[in-house]
C-alpha cells in the first residue's frame, strides 16, 4: 500500500509538491503499530514488519513534499 507514495515522491522532487500531513500521520500510524506489534507480550513480527515500509515512505514523502 505505501509503495503508492512512490509517484508522490517523484512529483514532489519534481517541483509538483503534494500536501504533507497526510504523509506525516501515516508514518506516525505505522511507527505506533510497529510498536505495538514489538512490544506485546506475544511478539507480532507480521504486523510489525507490514506497517515498517509505511515508516520510511511516509517519513520520505512529507520530507520531500515540504
Amino acid at each position: 500500500m505505501y509503495i503508492s507514495y512512490v509517484p508522490q515522491i517523484i512529483n514532489n522532487l519534481s517541483g509538483a509538491k503534494g500536501n504533507p500531513i497526510q504523509p506525516l500521520v501515516a508514518g506516525i500510524n505505522c511507527t505506533l503499530w510497529v510498536i505495538y506489534g514489538l512490544i506485546k507480550e506475544k511478539r507480532d513480527l507480521p504486523l510489525a514488519a507490514a506497517n515498517f515500509p509505511g515508516i520510511i515512505f511516509g517519513i520520505i514523502t512529507f520530507w520531500t513534499a515540504l
